[in-house]
């Protein structure tokens, strides 16, 4: 477990940044938003990454696994987190990926830190949590630890319960997080204040099913699921979302992805122009990382 360790985020809250951000809105509005970095934690095994894989990675090791296996799209973060975890442990990792084959440099990285890659068509992927589809894949690659897309199991949520340890959260009206397959969404609803209002930016459209896992993961109540900011669905984008992005870098020094983080800012500021956040908000803002998806 050496170089596990050596990735320096065996505890990450200790080391991590919070940004705080200054323009004419936010002083209009006289609303003091910080941004957890958690994009910062690790160049490879970014932001929500860590957490989710954390235990799971554990667990892999303890099982004695010869591999790990877990799904994704094209240009999925999770994917290329775990590849490269699994380049430092020097366990070997399989990726199976929904679609047609395709070369780009998401894949390209996990080829070179030795993630075998396997393409199914989309029909297929659609049934990755479904017991006979388990079956099967559990048949293929008997000795493989296999873990759901995004880092989405009990493991996966105990990890993203520690994204909040060592913050302050009395300080903060509100917390505001993106949101995939509810899996950090999850974790910080769960170790949230009761006084924190938490809300999730779905970056998928027609998610409204999230609401109901959330429900099962925690029975607190002070959280909202904002439907309206996918652009078009999960990793559609617009000029708009594009334009907003680079004008928020330039002001603030900060890179958004336009999967989940930059259209989460772009909903943030949008509520606050409409006043649908109130004046005088103190918001948490989590960055979860997955800058490299920007390179398709």
């Amino acid at each position: 477990m050496t170089e596990f360790e050596n990735l320096k985020m065996g505890e990450p809250s200790t080391n991590l940044t919070i940004s705080t951000i200054h323009d004419s809105l936010l002083d209009k509005k006289n609303i003091r938003v910080d941004i957890l970095r958690l994009d910062l934690i690790h160049p490879q095994i970014s932001g929500n990454k860590w957490f989710k894989l954390k235990y799971n990675l554990h667990q892999a090791i303890e099982n004695k696994a010869t591999s790990i296996l877990s799904f994704g799209g094209p240009y999925s973060n999770h994917l290329h987190a775990l590849a490269y975890a699994g380049h430092l442990l020097n366990l070997t990792t399989i990726g199976i990926i929904r679609g047609e084959e395709v070369e780009n440099p998401t894949l390209l990285d996990c080829k070179k830190w030795g993630m075998q890659l396997h393409f199914i068509s989309r029909s297929e992927y659609r049934n990755k949590n479904e017991t006979e589809f388990l079956n099967e894949i559990k048949n293929k690659f008997p000795l493989s630890f296999i873990i759901p897309e995004g880092g989405n199991n009990d493991l996966g949520r105990k990890g993203t319960r520690e994204i909040l340890s060592g913050i302050s959260l009395e300080k903060y009206s509100h917390i505001s997080c993106a949101v995939g397959t509810g899996a950090t969404f999850a974790g910080i609803v769960e170790t949230s204040l009761a006084e924190n209002k938490v809300l999730g930016f779905s970056a998928i459209k027609n998610g409204v099913y999230i609401e109901e896992e959330i429900k099962n993961y925690s029975a607190n109540t002070n959280w909202a699921l904002i439907h309206e900011y996918h652009f078009g669905g999960f990793a559609k984008k617009t000029n708009a979302l594009i334009s907003f992005m680079h004008d928020f870098k330039k002001k603030h020094g900060i890179e958004l992805d336009f999967i989940y983080t930059g259209k989460m800012m772009f909903g943030m500021y949008d509520m606050m122009q409409k006043n649908e956040i109130n004046e005088g908000a103190t918001i948490l803002v989590i960055h979860t990382g997955g800058l490299q998806g920007n390179r398709s």
